[in-house]
């Protein structure tokens, strides 16, 4: 199985997310397109959190200096990036495959997040409460359909809204895979407990 993490904007908790589905299928883990904290990126965190011994972390195809969108970012670093050099890991394993903000965050003139989504990925949006967040996550499903794709769940992140989760999933019809509480940390054992209540609903996508 690959799923493909996206979220309704920047900062909603997508790599937590992935996290916690990595650790819990014992899945592989690739971000096509880290863009800054180098040092402390994405692949890092995703390394840190997780403590089963069988997911392997792939290298990302970019890796930009800045922490900007992507296409700003290659840009100050003097490159294109090239969607056709953004090749998936070939594995046996689960791979679960991290998005950068949102599905239209710019790539280059022409490419945004979307265009990295195949049709064997089953899609998971992370939504986030704030002002705002109804609209962000029903326009990022109703793209995602516009584009020829169904999501296969949604994971809320945050603080509970349960007038704003029941509208959105009953809006969509969206399965709800779980939700993510506004934990004082994450650690390994916290992304484990997490991992085993998810389970079951990502076996089922």
């Amino acid at each position: 199985m690959k799923i493909f993490v996206t979220g309704i904007s920047t900062d909603v908790g997508k790599t937590i997310a992935s996290s916690i589905i990595v650790e819990s299928l014992e899945a592989d883990y690739w971000k096509p397109i880290q863009a800054g904290d180098l040092d402390n990126s994405d692949s890092h965190k995703i390394q840190s959190k997780i403590s089963n011994e069988k997911s392997q972390i792939f290298e990302n195809s970019y890796k930009l200096n800045t922490p900007a969108s992507p296409h700003l970012a290659a840009e100050i670093d003097g490159i294109k990036i090239d969607i056709k050099q953004i090749v998936e890991p070939e594995t046996n394993n689960h791979l679960v495959i991290e998005g950068a903000g949102g599905i239209f965050v710019p790539l280059n003139e022409t490419d945004t997040i979307i265009d990295l989504i195949q049709p064997d990925y089953k899609i998971i949006v992370v939504s986030r409460h704030y002002l705002g967040s109804i609209n962000h996550t029903l326009l990022t499903i109703e793209a995602i359909r516009n584009h020829g794709f169904e999501v296969a769940g949604i994971i809320f992140s945050g603080s509970e809204n349960k007038s704003t989760e029941s509208l959105i999933l009953n809006k969509t019809g969206i399965k709800c895979i779980g939700r993510i509480d506004e934990e004082p940390y994450f650690d390994q054992n916290v992304i484990r407990e997490y991992a085993e209540l998810f389970r079951e609903n990502l076996l089922d996508l």
